[in-house]
């Protein structure tokens, strides 16, 4: 664990960005059965972002409570406590994640609105493998989540996990290039843009016969880009041809060089020799992309995805700032709420940081309502258009372990009711 930090003053701030319903939904979802130590559901959600976002042990929260009059309770009881809170803490997320897209949806073009599409690992303590994967979607239009499922180690990187709809781009690197994912993106509408590598996706020409990916493209020069009509061919489990474009760009011998440089190492590591026409795929930049040549010519396609290292930054964030992968717990149900509060603590943040022109000096911002019954354009508050429209606002950032720094020790008397809430999917029960 690295250095910890304590909690001070700004629970208030933090709690108004919360639904008003807490008491409601902590029983509902079984996190708040009796009262005996912990009155509230306030009280328990912080000890909860205490334990998750300080660094402390059990022990080291419930004496922090103790000492801030807040909860009387033992390091076992704390621990039943938060591992009955798992369903709770992803309620939460999930209503977050709810109002994350309300806030969206006035602020994003009509014609194009990019979803990126990664996951990362989060191992236990003392593991040596994956134990829980964080799959994530990042809208590249405002710099801010756009959701968040938490699974177990079995499940792997697909684009059939989305969810997305007419109208939406999935953009993802050559993890998700698999049929049956791309598949299921274009049977819900929306586009998917992905990176092939020389043989991970099967694809045919429009009339269903062969279409041979390296002979096709030998004759690109260093720079030049090429785009075919193609699609990605059946498979024998019933996953249907999805049309296309490929597009292709030759790489300069300078970068050809370190791209069969590392692929030749990763075949070391492996105890194999690289096939010669994975080093000769090497040579390439390839893109799938359903989305039409109208909406994105090849040219845009290319340079669109040169932005998908933003999820990579996001994931940098997540765990360089806000330490989601120091996972201190074992038990399963412990991990989920750790995981959820970690998560839903992340979207606070780009709330947070969505705000920064109205923040006043006693650090509450003006609400939407408020400036709307004066008559008065909305800058801020919880207004989709919050912090002056600035598109680069909503990055996870600030210092280290901001968010779980500002637990004080009174909850304001009313706090704001929340969004929308639907289910964080999964299919394992993680949730």
């Amino acid at each position: 664990m690295k250095t910890s930090v304590s909690p001070a003053n700004d629970w208030a701030l933090l709690l108004s960005y919360l639904p008003a319903d807490l008491e409601t939904s902590a029983k509902a979802c079984g996190a708040l059965q009796r009262q005996r130590g912990v009155t509230s559901a306030q009280v328990l959600l912080r000890l909860a972002f205490a334990y998750a976002y300080t660094g402390w042990s059990l022990q080291a929260t419930v004496t922090w409570a103790r000492g801030a009059g807040l909860a009387r309770l033992s390091a076992v009881a704390l621990w039943k406590r938060l591992r009955r809170a798992a369903d709770w803490s992803a309620h939460l997320l999930a209503q977050a994640l709810a109002e994350h897209a309300v806030l969206r949806q006035d602020r994003l073009p009509a014609r194009l609105r990019l979803r990126l599409i990664d996951a990362s690992s989060i191992s236990g303590p003392g593991s040596k493998g994956t134990d829980y994967r964080v799959h994530l979607q990042f809208d590249l239009g405002t710099l801010t989540t756009a959701d968040v499922i938490l699974t177990d180690a079995s499940e792997g990187e697909s684009l059939k996990r989305c969810g997305l709809g007419p109208g939406e781009i999935a953009m993802g690197d050559r993890g998700y290039a698999h049929r049956q994912g791309i598949a299921a993106v274009d049977a819900t509408g929306a586009a998917v843009i992905v990176r092939l590598g020389g043989q991970s996706v099967p694809l045919q020409r429009r009339d269903g016969t062969a279409f041979d990916l390296l002979g096709t493209v030998r004759a690109l020069e260093p720079g030049e880009i090429g785009e075919w009509e193609v699609q990605t061919a059946p498979d024998q489990e019933g996953t249907p041809a999805v049309p296309g474009r490929l597009i292709a760009r030759r790489k300069s011998a300078e970068a050809t060089e370190v791209a069969r440089r590392k692929r030749r190492a990763t075949a070391r590591k492996k105890g194999r020799t690289p096939d010669a026409r994975s080093l000769e795929a090497a040579a390439f930049i390839f893109v799938f992309t359903t989305a039409t040549s109208e909406a994105l010519p090849a040219p845009a396609v290319l340079e669109v995805y040169r932005f998908r290292w933003q999820i990579e930054l996001a994931f940098k964030r997540l765990k360089g700032v806000l330490a989601l992968d120091e996972l201190a717990a074992k038990d399963p149900a412990l991990c989920r709420t750790f995981l959820c509060i970690k998560l839903l603590g992340a979207l606070l943040v780009e709330r947070l940081s969505h705000r920064w022109v109205d923040f006043s000096p006693w650090g509450y911002g003006t609400p939407a309502t408020v400036i709307a019954d004066a008559g008065l354009p909305s800058g801020g508050g919880d207004d989709p258009a919050g912090g002056g429209g600035r598109p680069d606002a909503g990055a996870v950032g600030g210092r280290r372990r901001r968010v779980g720094s500002r637990l004080s020790r009174h909850a304001p008397e009313a706090a704001q009711p929340g969004g929308r809430s639907r289910l964080v999917r999964s299919s394992t029960g993680i949730r």
